[in-house]
């Protein structure tokens, strides 16, 4: 399969790791002052969870046409709209508890819910292409940067609530940098289309042509193509799996610090630094994870990771000092760090359908999102944030369980113009050449109709190489039969 120039390639690999490092840190930057935002506007722990659910409601709306948008308006105008719409969110979710507003910190969180769902499909169907120019496993380091820039957007948190700056200056200040970055890396981040992708749309395009489709026929046509992922049963069983994995890293971002500043009595610094170490954990586990990929294989590793979470998060809901519970988020993080990737990586195999199957594991990742606030907000009612992230678990066994759908799956090269091979019908008999020898139908009638249908009855493929047979007086040419 021809691929692009190796420079164009590693150009795009650096300006993605860019694009994810930045959703890192503005991601983090959010999560790290909940604690402060949630004391300006006096919410108790369930209305926090009501109003987060405003922003997975937001990404699950998005994540659900994403498929189609992208196919339709590619991925530079999408991460236009994305980079837009995030930096706005990010300024309202500093104004609105600085001004005492509730509604408009949940505008904040609706659109950063939108922007984080439609850029992240858009960046993930880029990093799996660069991956499948590269020729090896690179996904996970698209996501160890998004960690690394989480990791300094929750120190800048950090600091920044140390220090006393205001949310209503650290966010917008945020949002500035964010915009100017992303706009500044679109001019290199998308690849040309690969001879695959060439392939499937001059196969397709002329035959929509040809049928003399209208506009809107041609959109349902686009339409169903983008929803077709949601009836395949391995994209489902890998949606599971992010799910599982969306549930777990997003209950850490937005419960994690809160947990350790109500269950062990400690400042919102010491909070967004054992966050920090979560996001930490999950940078170093990803880096490596290349590695660990290309040598174990998706399953086995997917397994490893589910255990390594289960364990981690059963000692930080029960450990009885900070040192232990501690230790339990650092192995958590370990455990969390390539399920994503993992996943993407499983839906990104067919590169044509790449798009599609991509919004739809996000979906299972915004389902997630959407159920998380509410179910720990309520139980973090009862027996209180820490204990109540325990229910993680399930999740992760789930996960464990579907792990097998995200074995890699062989993609066939496709030739633009030439359509894929079809399989033999049935009544087909393949010869040695691998060429399908199907019998010649019986004429309707005739009376040496069940003569020459017994005939082709009979009928072998001659050995190879197939060779003329000659006219002997003695060996007339059959009446009928084949000439």
């Amino acid at each position: 399969m021809t691929r692009p120039h190796p420079p164009a390639v590693a150009r795009a690999r650096l300006l993605l790791v860019g694009l994810f490092a930045v959703a890192g840190t503005a991601f983090a930057s959010w999560l790290a002052r909940i604690p402060t935002v949630r004391d300006l506007l006096d919410l108790g722990t369930a209305d926090l969870g009501l109003l987060l659910l405003v922003g997975s409601i937001g990404s699950l709306v998005t994540v659900t046409v994403s498929g189609m948008v992208l196919q339709r308006l590619g991925t530079r105008r999408v991460l236009v709209a994305a980079t837009v719409l995030l930096g706005t969110a990010l300024v309202l979710l500093g104004v609105g508890p600085t001004v005492g507003s509730r509604a408009l910190l949940a505008v904040g969180i609706f659109l950063n819910g939108v922007a984080v769902a439609l850029g992240n499909v858009a960046m993930n169907v880029e990093s799996a292409r660069v991956e499948r120019a590269l020729g090896r496993t690179v996904i996970p380091q698209f996501h160890a940067a998004f960690s690394v820039g989480a990791v300094v957007g929750s120190g800048a948190g950090a600091l920044a609530s140390a220090v006393g700056v205001p949310v209503g200056v650290q966010l917008p200040v945020t949002a500035a940098v964010v915009v100017v970055w992303r706009l500044a890396s679109l001019r290199g981040v998308v690849l040309p289309p690969s001879e695959v992708e060439a392939g499937e749309r001059a196969g397709v395009r002329p035959l929509v042509r040809a049928a003399g489709s209208s506009r809107l026929q041609h959109g349902a046509r686009r339409l169903g193509t983008a929803l077709d992922a949601w009836r395949e049963p391995r994209t489902l069983l890998v949606g599971v799996v992010v799910l599982a994995a969306a549930f777990s890293e997003g209950a850490a971002n937005n419960w994690l610090s809160l947990a350790v500043v109500d269950g062990f009595g400690r400042s919102e610094s010491v909070g967004g630094a054992v966050l920090g170490l979560f996001v930490a954990a999950m940078t170093v586990v990803r880096l490596v994870g290349t590695r660990l990929l290309d040598r174990f294989g998706r399953v086995a590793v997917l397994r490893a990771s589910g255990a390594a979470s289960v364990t981690g998060l059963l000692a930080f809901g029960f450990a009885p000092t900070l040192g232990l519970a501690g230790a339990g988020v650092l192995l958590w993080g370990a455990g969390a760090a390539l399920a994503v990737p993992i996943g993407i990586a499983a839906a990104s195999d067919e590169p044509v359908r790449a798009a599609g199957r991509v919004a739809v594991v996000s979906a299972f990742a915004s389902m997630a999102s959407l159920v998380a606030p509410p179910v720990l907000g309520l139980a973090a009612e009862s027996v209180g944030a820490r204990r109540a992230l325990v229910l993680i678990v399930v999740a992760m066994i789930a996960s464990v369980v579907v792990a097998p759908a995200v074995a890699r799956r062989p993609v066939a090269a496709v030739t633009p113009g030439v359509p894929a091979p079809r399989p033999p019908a049935d009544d087909a008999v393949v010869t040695g050449s691998g060429t399908p020898d199907v019998p010649a139908p019986a004429p309707a009638s005739g009376d040496d109709a069940p003569h020459r249908a017994a005939r082709v009855r009979r009928h072998r493929p001659p050995p190879r190489p197939r060779t003329r047979r000659r006219r002997t007086p003695d060996r007339p040419p059959t009446p009928g039969g084949a000439r």
